[in-house]
């Protein structure tokens, strides 16, 4: 299945006004740098600047609108910066604690299955919390009624990242289940693309921490989830489209550094 021509449209309207926008907008803030200009050049160094401040919003303004234009097809339900829920048991916040603690300590390795159980079990037992978790970066709800709550997250985010991302998941699985005991949910980090291509994602520095088969999504795997097969491989030609299509407007737009 590959994407249809209306998503392809939508896709390449989305990255084209994210870039005329990010041109219109962009506002370097001033910064004398010598030795990099004289080396590389005004516009080599304009470009650089660009593409560092573009970097703090792709995912926002580009991975998000993109990945429920791809969705919209496949699920019932697709939204980004939605709400997870805002009610938690103190007996799901302490089971949350407990498991963070032995992933943390290494006594546990993680499992997703297991974990969502755990706090299925407390999810509305004792007091109730009002908390304010994580916004959920893309939300979706199958045919079926299955909720995926997904965190768009860098490339190469560190050891201490995981161990903050790992508790969001948890939270959104507290809050999910307090709003419906028997929901079916699955809570996910996703990464856009594989910086290691062509070699595998090196998922060594999550491996204590993040349940790989069930809680993360790489490149090909993410995509393909959300738009079907194929939906990776035809993404990567809209965005090279729209690059060659807004090449004139790119050359123009840096050429005015060169001097």
């Amino acid at each position: 299945m590959s994407l249809s021509d209306i998503q392809k449209k939508n896709i390449n309207e989305t990255l084209s006004k994210c870039l005329r926008d990010k041109f219109a907008n962009y506002n370097p803030e001033p910064a004398s740098m010598p030795f990099h200009t004289r080396l590389l050049g005004n516009d080599r160094l304009a470009l650089f600047k660009f593409i560092q401040s573009l970097n703090t919003t792709f995912g926002t303004a580009i991975f998000e609108p993109v990945a429920i234009t791809l969705a919209n097809n496949r699920f019932k339900i697709a939204q980004k910066q939605a709400f997870a829920g805002n009610k938690i048991s103190v007996r799901a916040q302490n089971e949350i604690q407990k498991i963070m603690d032995g992933l943390i300590t290494a006594d546990t390795k993680p499992d997703k299955t297991k974990e969502i159980e755990i706090i299925r079990n407390v999810c509305r037992n004792g007091e109730i919390r009002i908390v304010k978790p994580t916004k959920v970066d893309i939300y979706l709800e199958s045919k079926s009624g299955e909720l995926y709550l997904i965190d768009i997250k860098t490339v190469k985010p560190n050891m201490g990242g995981f161990k903050e991302y790992k508790r969001t998941l948890l939270e959104w699985v507290g809050v999910a289940l307090y709003e419906n005991p028997e929901a079916k949910v699955n809570t996910i980090i996703a990464i856009p693309y594989n910086p290691y291509e062509p070699e595998p994602y090196n998922r060594w520095t999550m491996a204590g921490m993040i349940d790989l088969k069930n809680e993360l999504k790489v490149a090909k795997e993410f995509w393909d989830f959300l738009g079907g097969d194929g939906a990776y491989e035809d993404l990567l030609d809209c965005f090279e489209k729209v690059g060659i299509e807004l090449r004139p407007e790119i050359d123009a737009y840096f050429s005015k550094f060169k001097h």
